[in-house]
């Protein structure tokens, strides 16, 4: 069973007292921009043969019904690719968390 220990930099992005979101009901929406990339980027990991898509829709579930159930589904592939990357060594929490602070503040400035 996969442990929340070392993926705080992820988990510290659910709000407080936030609850599940995104029933099935939310998979007939449409992708925001930023899912369409991310999918097109996992798309590229399996093809390249870095990341097989079936092993990541695997662990998008497995740690989707664990570590992070109360995260929206449709972020699911953000966050399991960012908890991947972790276990992996290709990036640090520290380098993740300065990244992600880089993303926020140039989206404040937009």
């Amino acid at each position: 069973m996969t442990t929340a220990q070392g993926y705080e930099v992820i988990l510290g992005t659910l709000p407080p007292g936030a609850t599940r979101a995104g029933d099935l009901d939310d998979t007939d929406r449409k992708p925001d921009p930023w899912e369409s990339a991310m999918q097109a980027t996992c798309e590229c990991l399996s093809w390249r043969g870095s990341w097989d898509n079936l092993e990541r829709r695997h662990t998008e579930d497995e740690l989707g019904e664990t570590i992070y159930r109360e995260f929206p589904i449709h972020s699911r592939s953000a966050i399991t690719t960012a908890h991947t990357f972790l276990d992996r060594g290709v990036v640090t929490q520290e380098e993740l968390r300065t990244k992600m602070e880089q993303v926020r503040a140039k989206l404040e400035r937009a």
